[in-house]
């Protein structure tokens, strides 16, 4: 039989570490311990099969005595519920923080703790600083006020900050258990404005009361120019000042300007609210409501202006502006415009009615967001004459537009080699005074990058051969021309025009005799269209008729040119031992360029019909692709060489500082460039006009000019035709100027002749930029002084102005001057010549005047002139725009308070143009 295992104390008695010296006895032990626990003796048990039990039932019943029961387990509750007796609640429910700067004094007869000079107590989000705190332990209070000192002058008002709010009293009595205060002569600042009240009660943290309470926006904390008056208020601070009878006083002086109750809203975030009209008269459509509406907030990505007007007389206008932004995705900004026009009255002969309507939408994509990929738009459409006949103030310098134009694009960048890039485009163009439209819906462009079959794969590429490189274009366009009156309905795709124009240019460079560089290119091309023409003569009409021809069809193009140029450098030196002149070095670099071109002549795609008349019978040719969107294939074979030289001129002069060591470098001419062309294939006529073009800019980049000029070295005959004489073969000039322009632009400021650039950007420009208008305000300034959002609204700290004013009056003043000359008929006339200009003065601090007009020197007669006025009266603005003359003759004054809060307190009044005969 087997022996049994030692129990578990033997187990830890034996593996205890055992104090001996003798290695032998413990080695002996261990070993035994491991035989008895594992070993069996040479007896094995006898394996037989067990015996099962034998069960029987006991017939003698048992009764187990009641005393010997085990005991049940009873849960009872109290029938004390609660205890009567209320714990006190402690008296300060956090730690209180205290330190001043003279003494801290404890007075505990009278449970207080006086706190003198600078003292300060901090309780949760209650703190309070003061000239003198006194802690009064028994009444659960908080007094603080100020010092006084020896000659009766008080100092370090108590200033009260629990969360957000911070009101500055003369005094204040603060309950530590009730959170209440009562807080004499206090100032609060709330969204912006001030509050300085008598008598104040702060019921909680959210509500309080005050009594005789002056509002205000002004800056002048002490002596506010203007400030309303509520002799029993509640304020809720974050969310609104509801008021009794309330009126304004200016400069203390009571006007009559007030209400029985009001009600400011106060938030730091936007929030939806009623947009107040601005009331007007219009000579033609009577009185009128202008500019009211309500603002939606939808949320912090987009909102909604519903704005409108009305008249007396049955006319209305509507819109509806939206800006929208995505942080790191894109940003935008969506109007539409439309007006409901009715001209005098109804049976009147001069009665009419129209409408009008604008659309701009304008889509910018942040750079991050998708490198691969963007999406922008501009558009700007909508009735032809909207600019011209709108009465809403802003769109009086758009009136001098004559066109409008709108881009939606998509572009897709497929990263690998090569690169593919493919865009989509859909463009308009509209001219407003032919109310001509040109639409492209869509235009989709598609470029493998250029690929260099016989390029190295290492190292740079050398010789022609290595050079060569070809690539792949494709256009295709759904091109629709219509007018003002059909835009937007079904005959307008009537006349649609679609068409591709694949194309794949192959070409090389290289250098010859080391200092020249010369091209080679070769060009094919295929263009596809889905209608062509077919031209005949009808004898019965006697006329030619062109009819459409509805299928696909193509044409193939090709062409070879090369060029070679080189740059030539020249340097005029004027130094001079012993002497230093103004005009050291002038540099001359001139880069000459000769091409050759050849276009072969595709007689293949043209056709010809007959035409009878008096004279008899004759031919007309003509191609079935004239009027696809790419033109019809050229018949002529063209061989023509062209000529052409660019020129730049660079002076460094002696530097006005003595202490500068280089002399400094200015430009002379910017570009001074001649070209040409010589068609050798042509039978007369084989020289080309001459092309001048130049520009330069002078007084430190303040005025850019530009000029350019046409010459023919060819005569006219009799009927002022080109003749295959040279002009000095006929006794004239070696060449005839037929053409010529000039524009000049200058920008000049104050701040010109200062090294500052504050780069601020103009609200109201960038309104004119989005109407399809100038960049600047020589067509006038679009304001409409009730829509604050064109204001200069920043809040920067301004400058204090000098006490010598007049020497530092900050002005700015801009020029637009172009002159255009004509002969090519012997005309010798001055086709157009005028000078725009605008300007900005600061009669004072607080005054500036302005001014835009053009006249036009050939018609003797000025353009749209502006005149502009403002005054900044602290808090309030006054401004006075007025158009005196001409067909936009108006004028619009308004005087508000600047603060967004109370922007709905102005006075607006317009005068709209006269009527038209």
């Amino acid at each position: 039989m087997a022996f049994q295992k030692p129990s578990h104390t033997f187990t830890k008695i034996h593996l205890k570490a055992l104090r001996t010296n003798i290695f032998q006895i413990l080695f002996s032990l261990s070993f035994t311990v491991f035989i008895n626990t594992f070993g069996f003796t040479q007896e094995l048990p006898k394996t037989e099969g067990p015996i099962a039990p034998k069960t029987e039932r006991d017939t003698v019943t048992v009764k187990i005595d009641s005393l010997i029961t085990p005991p049940v387990n009873l849960k009872e509750s109290d029938t004390i519920v609660k205890d009567s007796i209320t714990k006190e609640p402690e008296f300060l429910t956090d730690v209180v923080k205290y330190k001043a700067t003279d003494y801290v004094s404890f007075n505990r007869k009278e449970q207080r703790i006086y706190l003198y000079n600078e003292a300060e107590v901090y309780y949760g989000d209650m703190e309070i600083k003061a000239g003198i705190i006194v802690i009064d332990n028994g009444k659960d209070l908080v007094y603080a006020g100020r010092i006084k000192d020896s000659s009766g002058v008080y100092s370090q008002n108590p200033v009260f900050k629990q969360g957000g709010n911070v009101v500055e009293p003369d005094s204040i009595i603060f309950n530590t258990k009730s959170q209440k205060a009562l807080i004499f002569n206090s100032r609060t600042e709330q969204s912006g404005g001030y509050i300085d009240a008598d008598l104040t009660k702060k019921e909680n943290d959210s509500v309080y009361f005050i009594r005789r309470g002056k509002f205000t926006t002004s800056e002048n904390k002490e002596d506010p120019e203007y400030y309303f008056l509520m002799r029993k208020a509640k304020i809720v601070p974050g969310k609104k000042v509801v008021t009794g009878l309330t009126n304004m006083f200016i400069y203390d002086v009571p006007t009559p300007i007030g209400l029985p109750f009001a009600y400011f809203p106060l938030t730091q975030t936007r929030t939806s609210g009623i947009i107040m009209p601005s009331p007007g008269e219009d000579n033609t459509r009577g009185y009128s409501l202008q500019n009211g509406g309500y603002y939606f907030a939808i949320s912090d990505y987009v909102d909604l202006a519903t704005i409108g007007d009305i008249y007396t007389n049955g006319s209305y206008g509507l819109r509806l502006e939206s800006n929208y932004a995505l942080r790191y995705k894109f940003r935008g900004n969506l109007s539409f415009r439309y007006e409901n026009l009715i001209q005098s009255e109804r049976g009147f002969p001069d009665y009419s009615k129209s409408s009008i309507y604008n659309i701009r939408w304008s889509h910018s994509q942040d750079a991050k967001s998708n490198p691969s990929s963007r999406f922008s738009s501009s558009v700007n459409l909508g009735s032809s004459r909207y600019y011209q006949q709108s009465r809403n103030q802003l769109n009086i310098p758009n009136t001098q537009n004559n066109t409008l134009s709108s881009s939606i694009s998509y572009s897709k960048t497929f990263e690998g080699e090569p690169q593919v890039n493919m865009s989509m485009t859909a463009t308009h163009s509209q001219n407003t005074n032919t109310q001509q439209i040109d639409m492209t819906l869509p235009t989709f462009q598609g470029s493998m990058s250029r690929i260099f079959p016989f390029a190295p794969k290492v190292g740079s590429k050398k010789g022609a051969i290595q050079n060569i490189n070809f690539q792949y274009n494709l256009r295709a366009e759904n091109r629709i021309q219509t007018t003002d009156s059909l835009f937007f309905k079904k005959e307008m795709f009537e006349d649609a025009r679609a068409g591709a124009q694949h194309s794949i240019p192959i070409s090389t460079n290289f250098k010859v005799l080391k200092y020249f560089s010369m091209s080679a290119s070769a060009n094919f091309e295929e263009n596809w269209t889905l209608k062509t023409i077919n031209r005949y003569f009808d004898a019965n009409t006697d006329k030619v008729v062109t009819e459409d021809v509805n299928g696909f069809d193509s044409y193939r193009t090709y062409n070879f040119s090369t060029s070679i140029g080189t740059t030539i450098y020249g340097m005029f030196d004027f130094e001079k031992p012993g002497k230093d002149p103004l005009i050291q070095k002038i540099r001359h670099v001139m880069r000459p360029s000769i091409s050759y071109n050849i276009n072969p002549a595709f007689d293949q795609y043209y056709d010809t019909y007959e035409v009878i008349d008096a004279d008899g019978t004759t031919r007309e040719d003509y191609s079935r692709f004239e009027q696809s969107i790419f033109g019809a294939p050229s018949q002529r074979f063209s061989s023509s060489m062209g000529i052409s030289l660019g020129n730049n001129f660079e002076a460094k002069i002696r530097p006005k500082d003595s202490t500068e060591t280089e002399p400094k470098k200015i430009i002379l001419l910017n570009n001074l460039n001649f070209s040409t062309s010589y068609n050798f294939a042509a039978d007369s006529l084989q020289w080309s006009p001459v092309r001048m073009t130049g520009g330069t800019q002078i007084f430190d980049n303040k005025m850019s000019i530009n000029f350019g000029a046409t010459l023919d070295p060819y005569a006219l005959d009799n009927n002022n035709r080109r003749i295959g004489t040279y002009n000095i073969e006929n006794g004239g000039s070696l060449f005839r100027l037929t053409s010529a322009n000039l524009t000049l632009n200058y920008s000049l400021s104050s701040d010109s002749f200062k090294k500052k650039d504050d780069g601020k950007d103009d609200a109201a420009i960038q309104e004119n930029i989005r109407s399809g208008g100038r960049a600047d305000d020589l067509f006038g300034r679009p304001e409409d002084f009730a829509d604050r959002r064109l204001g200069d609204e920043n809040n920067e700290e301004e400058e204090e102005p000098s006490e010598l004013y007049n020497n530092a009056i900050p002005w700015s003043l801009r020029l637009a001057y172009a002159v255009n000359y004509n002969n090519n008929a012997r005309q010798n006339e001055i086709s157009s010549h005028s000078l725009m200009f605008s300007g900005d003065i600061e009669l004072s601090p607080k005054w500036s005047v302005g001014a835009s007009s053009s006249y036009d020197f050939k018609n003797r007669g000025f353009g749209l002139t502006q005149l502009r006025f403002e005054r900044d009266l602290l808090s309030w603005s006054m401004n006075f725009s007025w158009v005196p003359f001409g067909t936009y003759g108006s004028w619009n004054f308004f005087i508000g308070i600047k603060s967004s809060l109370l922007k709905d307190l102005k006075y607006d009044k317009r005068k709209q143009r006269d009527q038209q005969l």
